[in-house]
Parts: structure tokens; C-alpha cells; sequence
């Protein structure tokens, strides 16, 4: 199995949250990682490419492997922060 995905790391529930809520408010994903995500793929619109399950941290994988795609899933708590995680393909 292997998936693709996009998420938006920040250092709060609440920041988390609100970025939630602006992007089921229409706001664009891509736009909003640019301008908020700790990450490096941040730059990328918060994609993440292709990864297979073990690639990233157990909570990541959990919601990446198990939830539905297509989907804005979060917070998801890791030992990096808060994300908001997009799941955009899994076969």
C-alpha cells in the first residue's frame, strides 16, 4: 500500500484549528501551507509525495493509512507539532 498526501505543520491545537476552518471556508490548502507550515514542504504547498506505511511517524500513519481520502483530517498531534493532513491518493 502506498499513499500520497499534503499537510500543514503547526506548533498549536488552536493554530491547527484555525487553519481547519479557513480551509472548509474555501481558503486553498496549498496557499495556507505556504504561509503557515513549519515544515520544508510548506514550500510546496505541504506535499508530501508518495510514501509507503513506516515512512513517517505512527499518529501520521495512522490517519494517512486508515482515514478517507480526500479529506482535511486534524489535528494530528506528533512529536513535531500539530498537523492538518490531506490525504490526496491511496491504493
Amino acid at each position: 500500500m502506498k499513499a500520497q498526501a499534503r499537510h500543514i505543520l503547526v506548533e498549536t491545537s488552536d493554530a491547527c484549528e484555525s487553519l481547519k476552518t479557513q480551509i472548509e471556508g474555501g481558503a486553498d490548502f496549498a496557499d495556507l501551507a505556504k504561509q503557515h507550515s513549519k515544515c520544508p514542504s510548506g514550500q510546496r504547498g505541504g506535499d508530501l509525495g508518495e510514501f509507503m506505511p513506516g515512512q513517517m511517524v505512527r499518529e501520521f500513519d495512522e490517519v494517512v493509512f486508515k482515514e478517507a481520502v480526500g479529506q482535511v483530517h486534524g489535528p494530528v498531534k506528533t512529536q513535531f507539532g500539530f498537523h492538518l493532513i490531506e490525504i490526496t491518493k491511496r491504493d
